[in-house]
């Protein structure tokens, strides 16, 4: 498993928790950071964990209107809350994180939701971040 997708999961499982529990983002990536010190290996995907959690954070009102909008009859409060943490993920690397291919995000999120989700997760994650790629594409053209 590479850097990067073990880097996603890290993310994943830090805005499954801050939402699931109601807890703030910046405790969880101190007690993450402070795990990822004591154990090197952790490092490389350490640090793009925080990037993208960072990354959805700032952007994070934006990036929820966009799942909103592409979700076509699903809100955000009816997603299931790991579905919630994947899209916005892909939703942040797809538009905010030039280093990353939009057929990559939306892969990887799509292999998340197989992985961590219900059966149907995967076939609307990827529905959903294909129309967000598609959009984002056509206004930047």
């Amino acid at each position: 498993m590479s850097a990067r997708t073990k880097a996603r999961k890290r993310a994943l499982d830090i805005l499954y928790a801050a939402d699931v529990r109601q807890a703030p983002v910046g405790d969880l990536l101190e007690a993450e950071a402070k795990r990822a010190a004591g154990e090197p290996q952790r490092q490389a995907s350490w640090l793009y964990a925080r990037d993208i959690v960072d990354g959805v954070q700032d952007h994070r009102g934006e990036i929820d209107d966009l799942i909103t909008t592409h979700a076509q009859g699903w809100t955000l409060a009816r997603m299931p809350a790991v579905d919630r943490a994947i899209l916005r993920i892909g939703v942040w690397e797809l538009l905010f994180n030039e280093e990353i291919p939009a057929a990559v995000a939306i892969d990887e999120a799509v292999e998340l939701a197989k992985e961590l989700s219900t059966d149907e997760s995967s076939g609307f994650v990827h529905g959903v971040l294909a129309a967000v790629g598609r959009a984002g594409t056509s206004a930047a053209g």
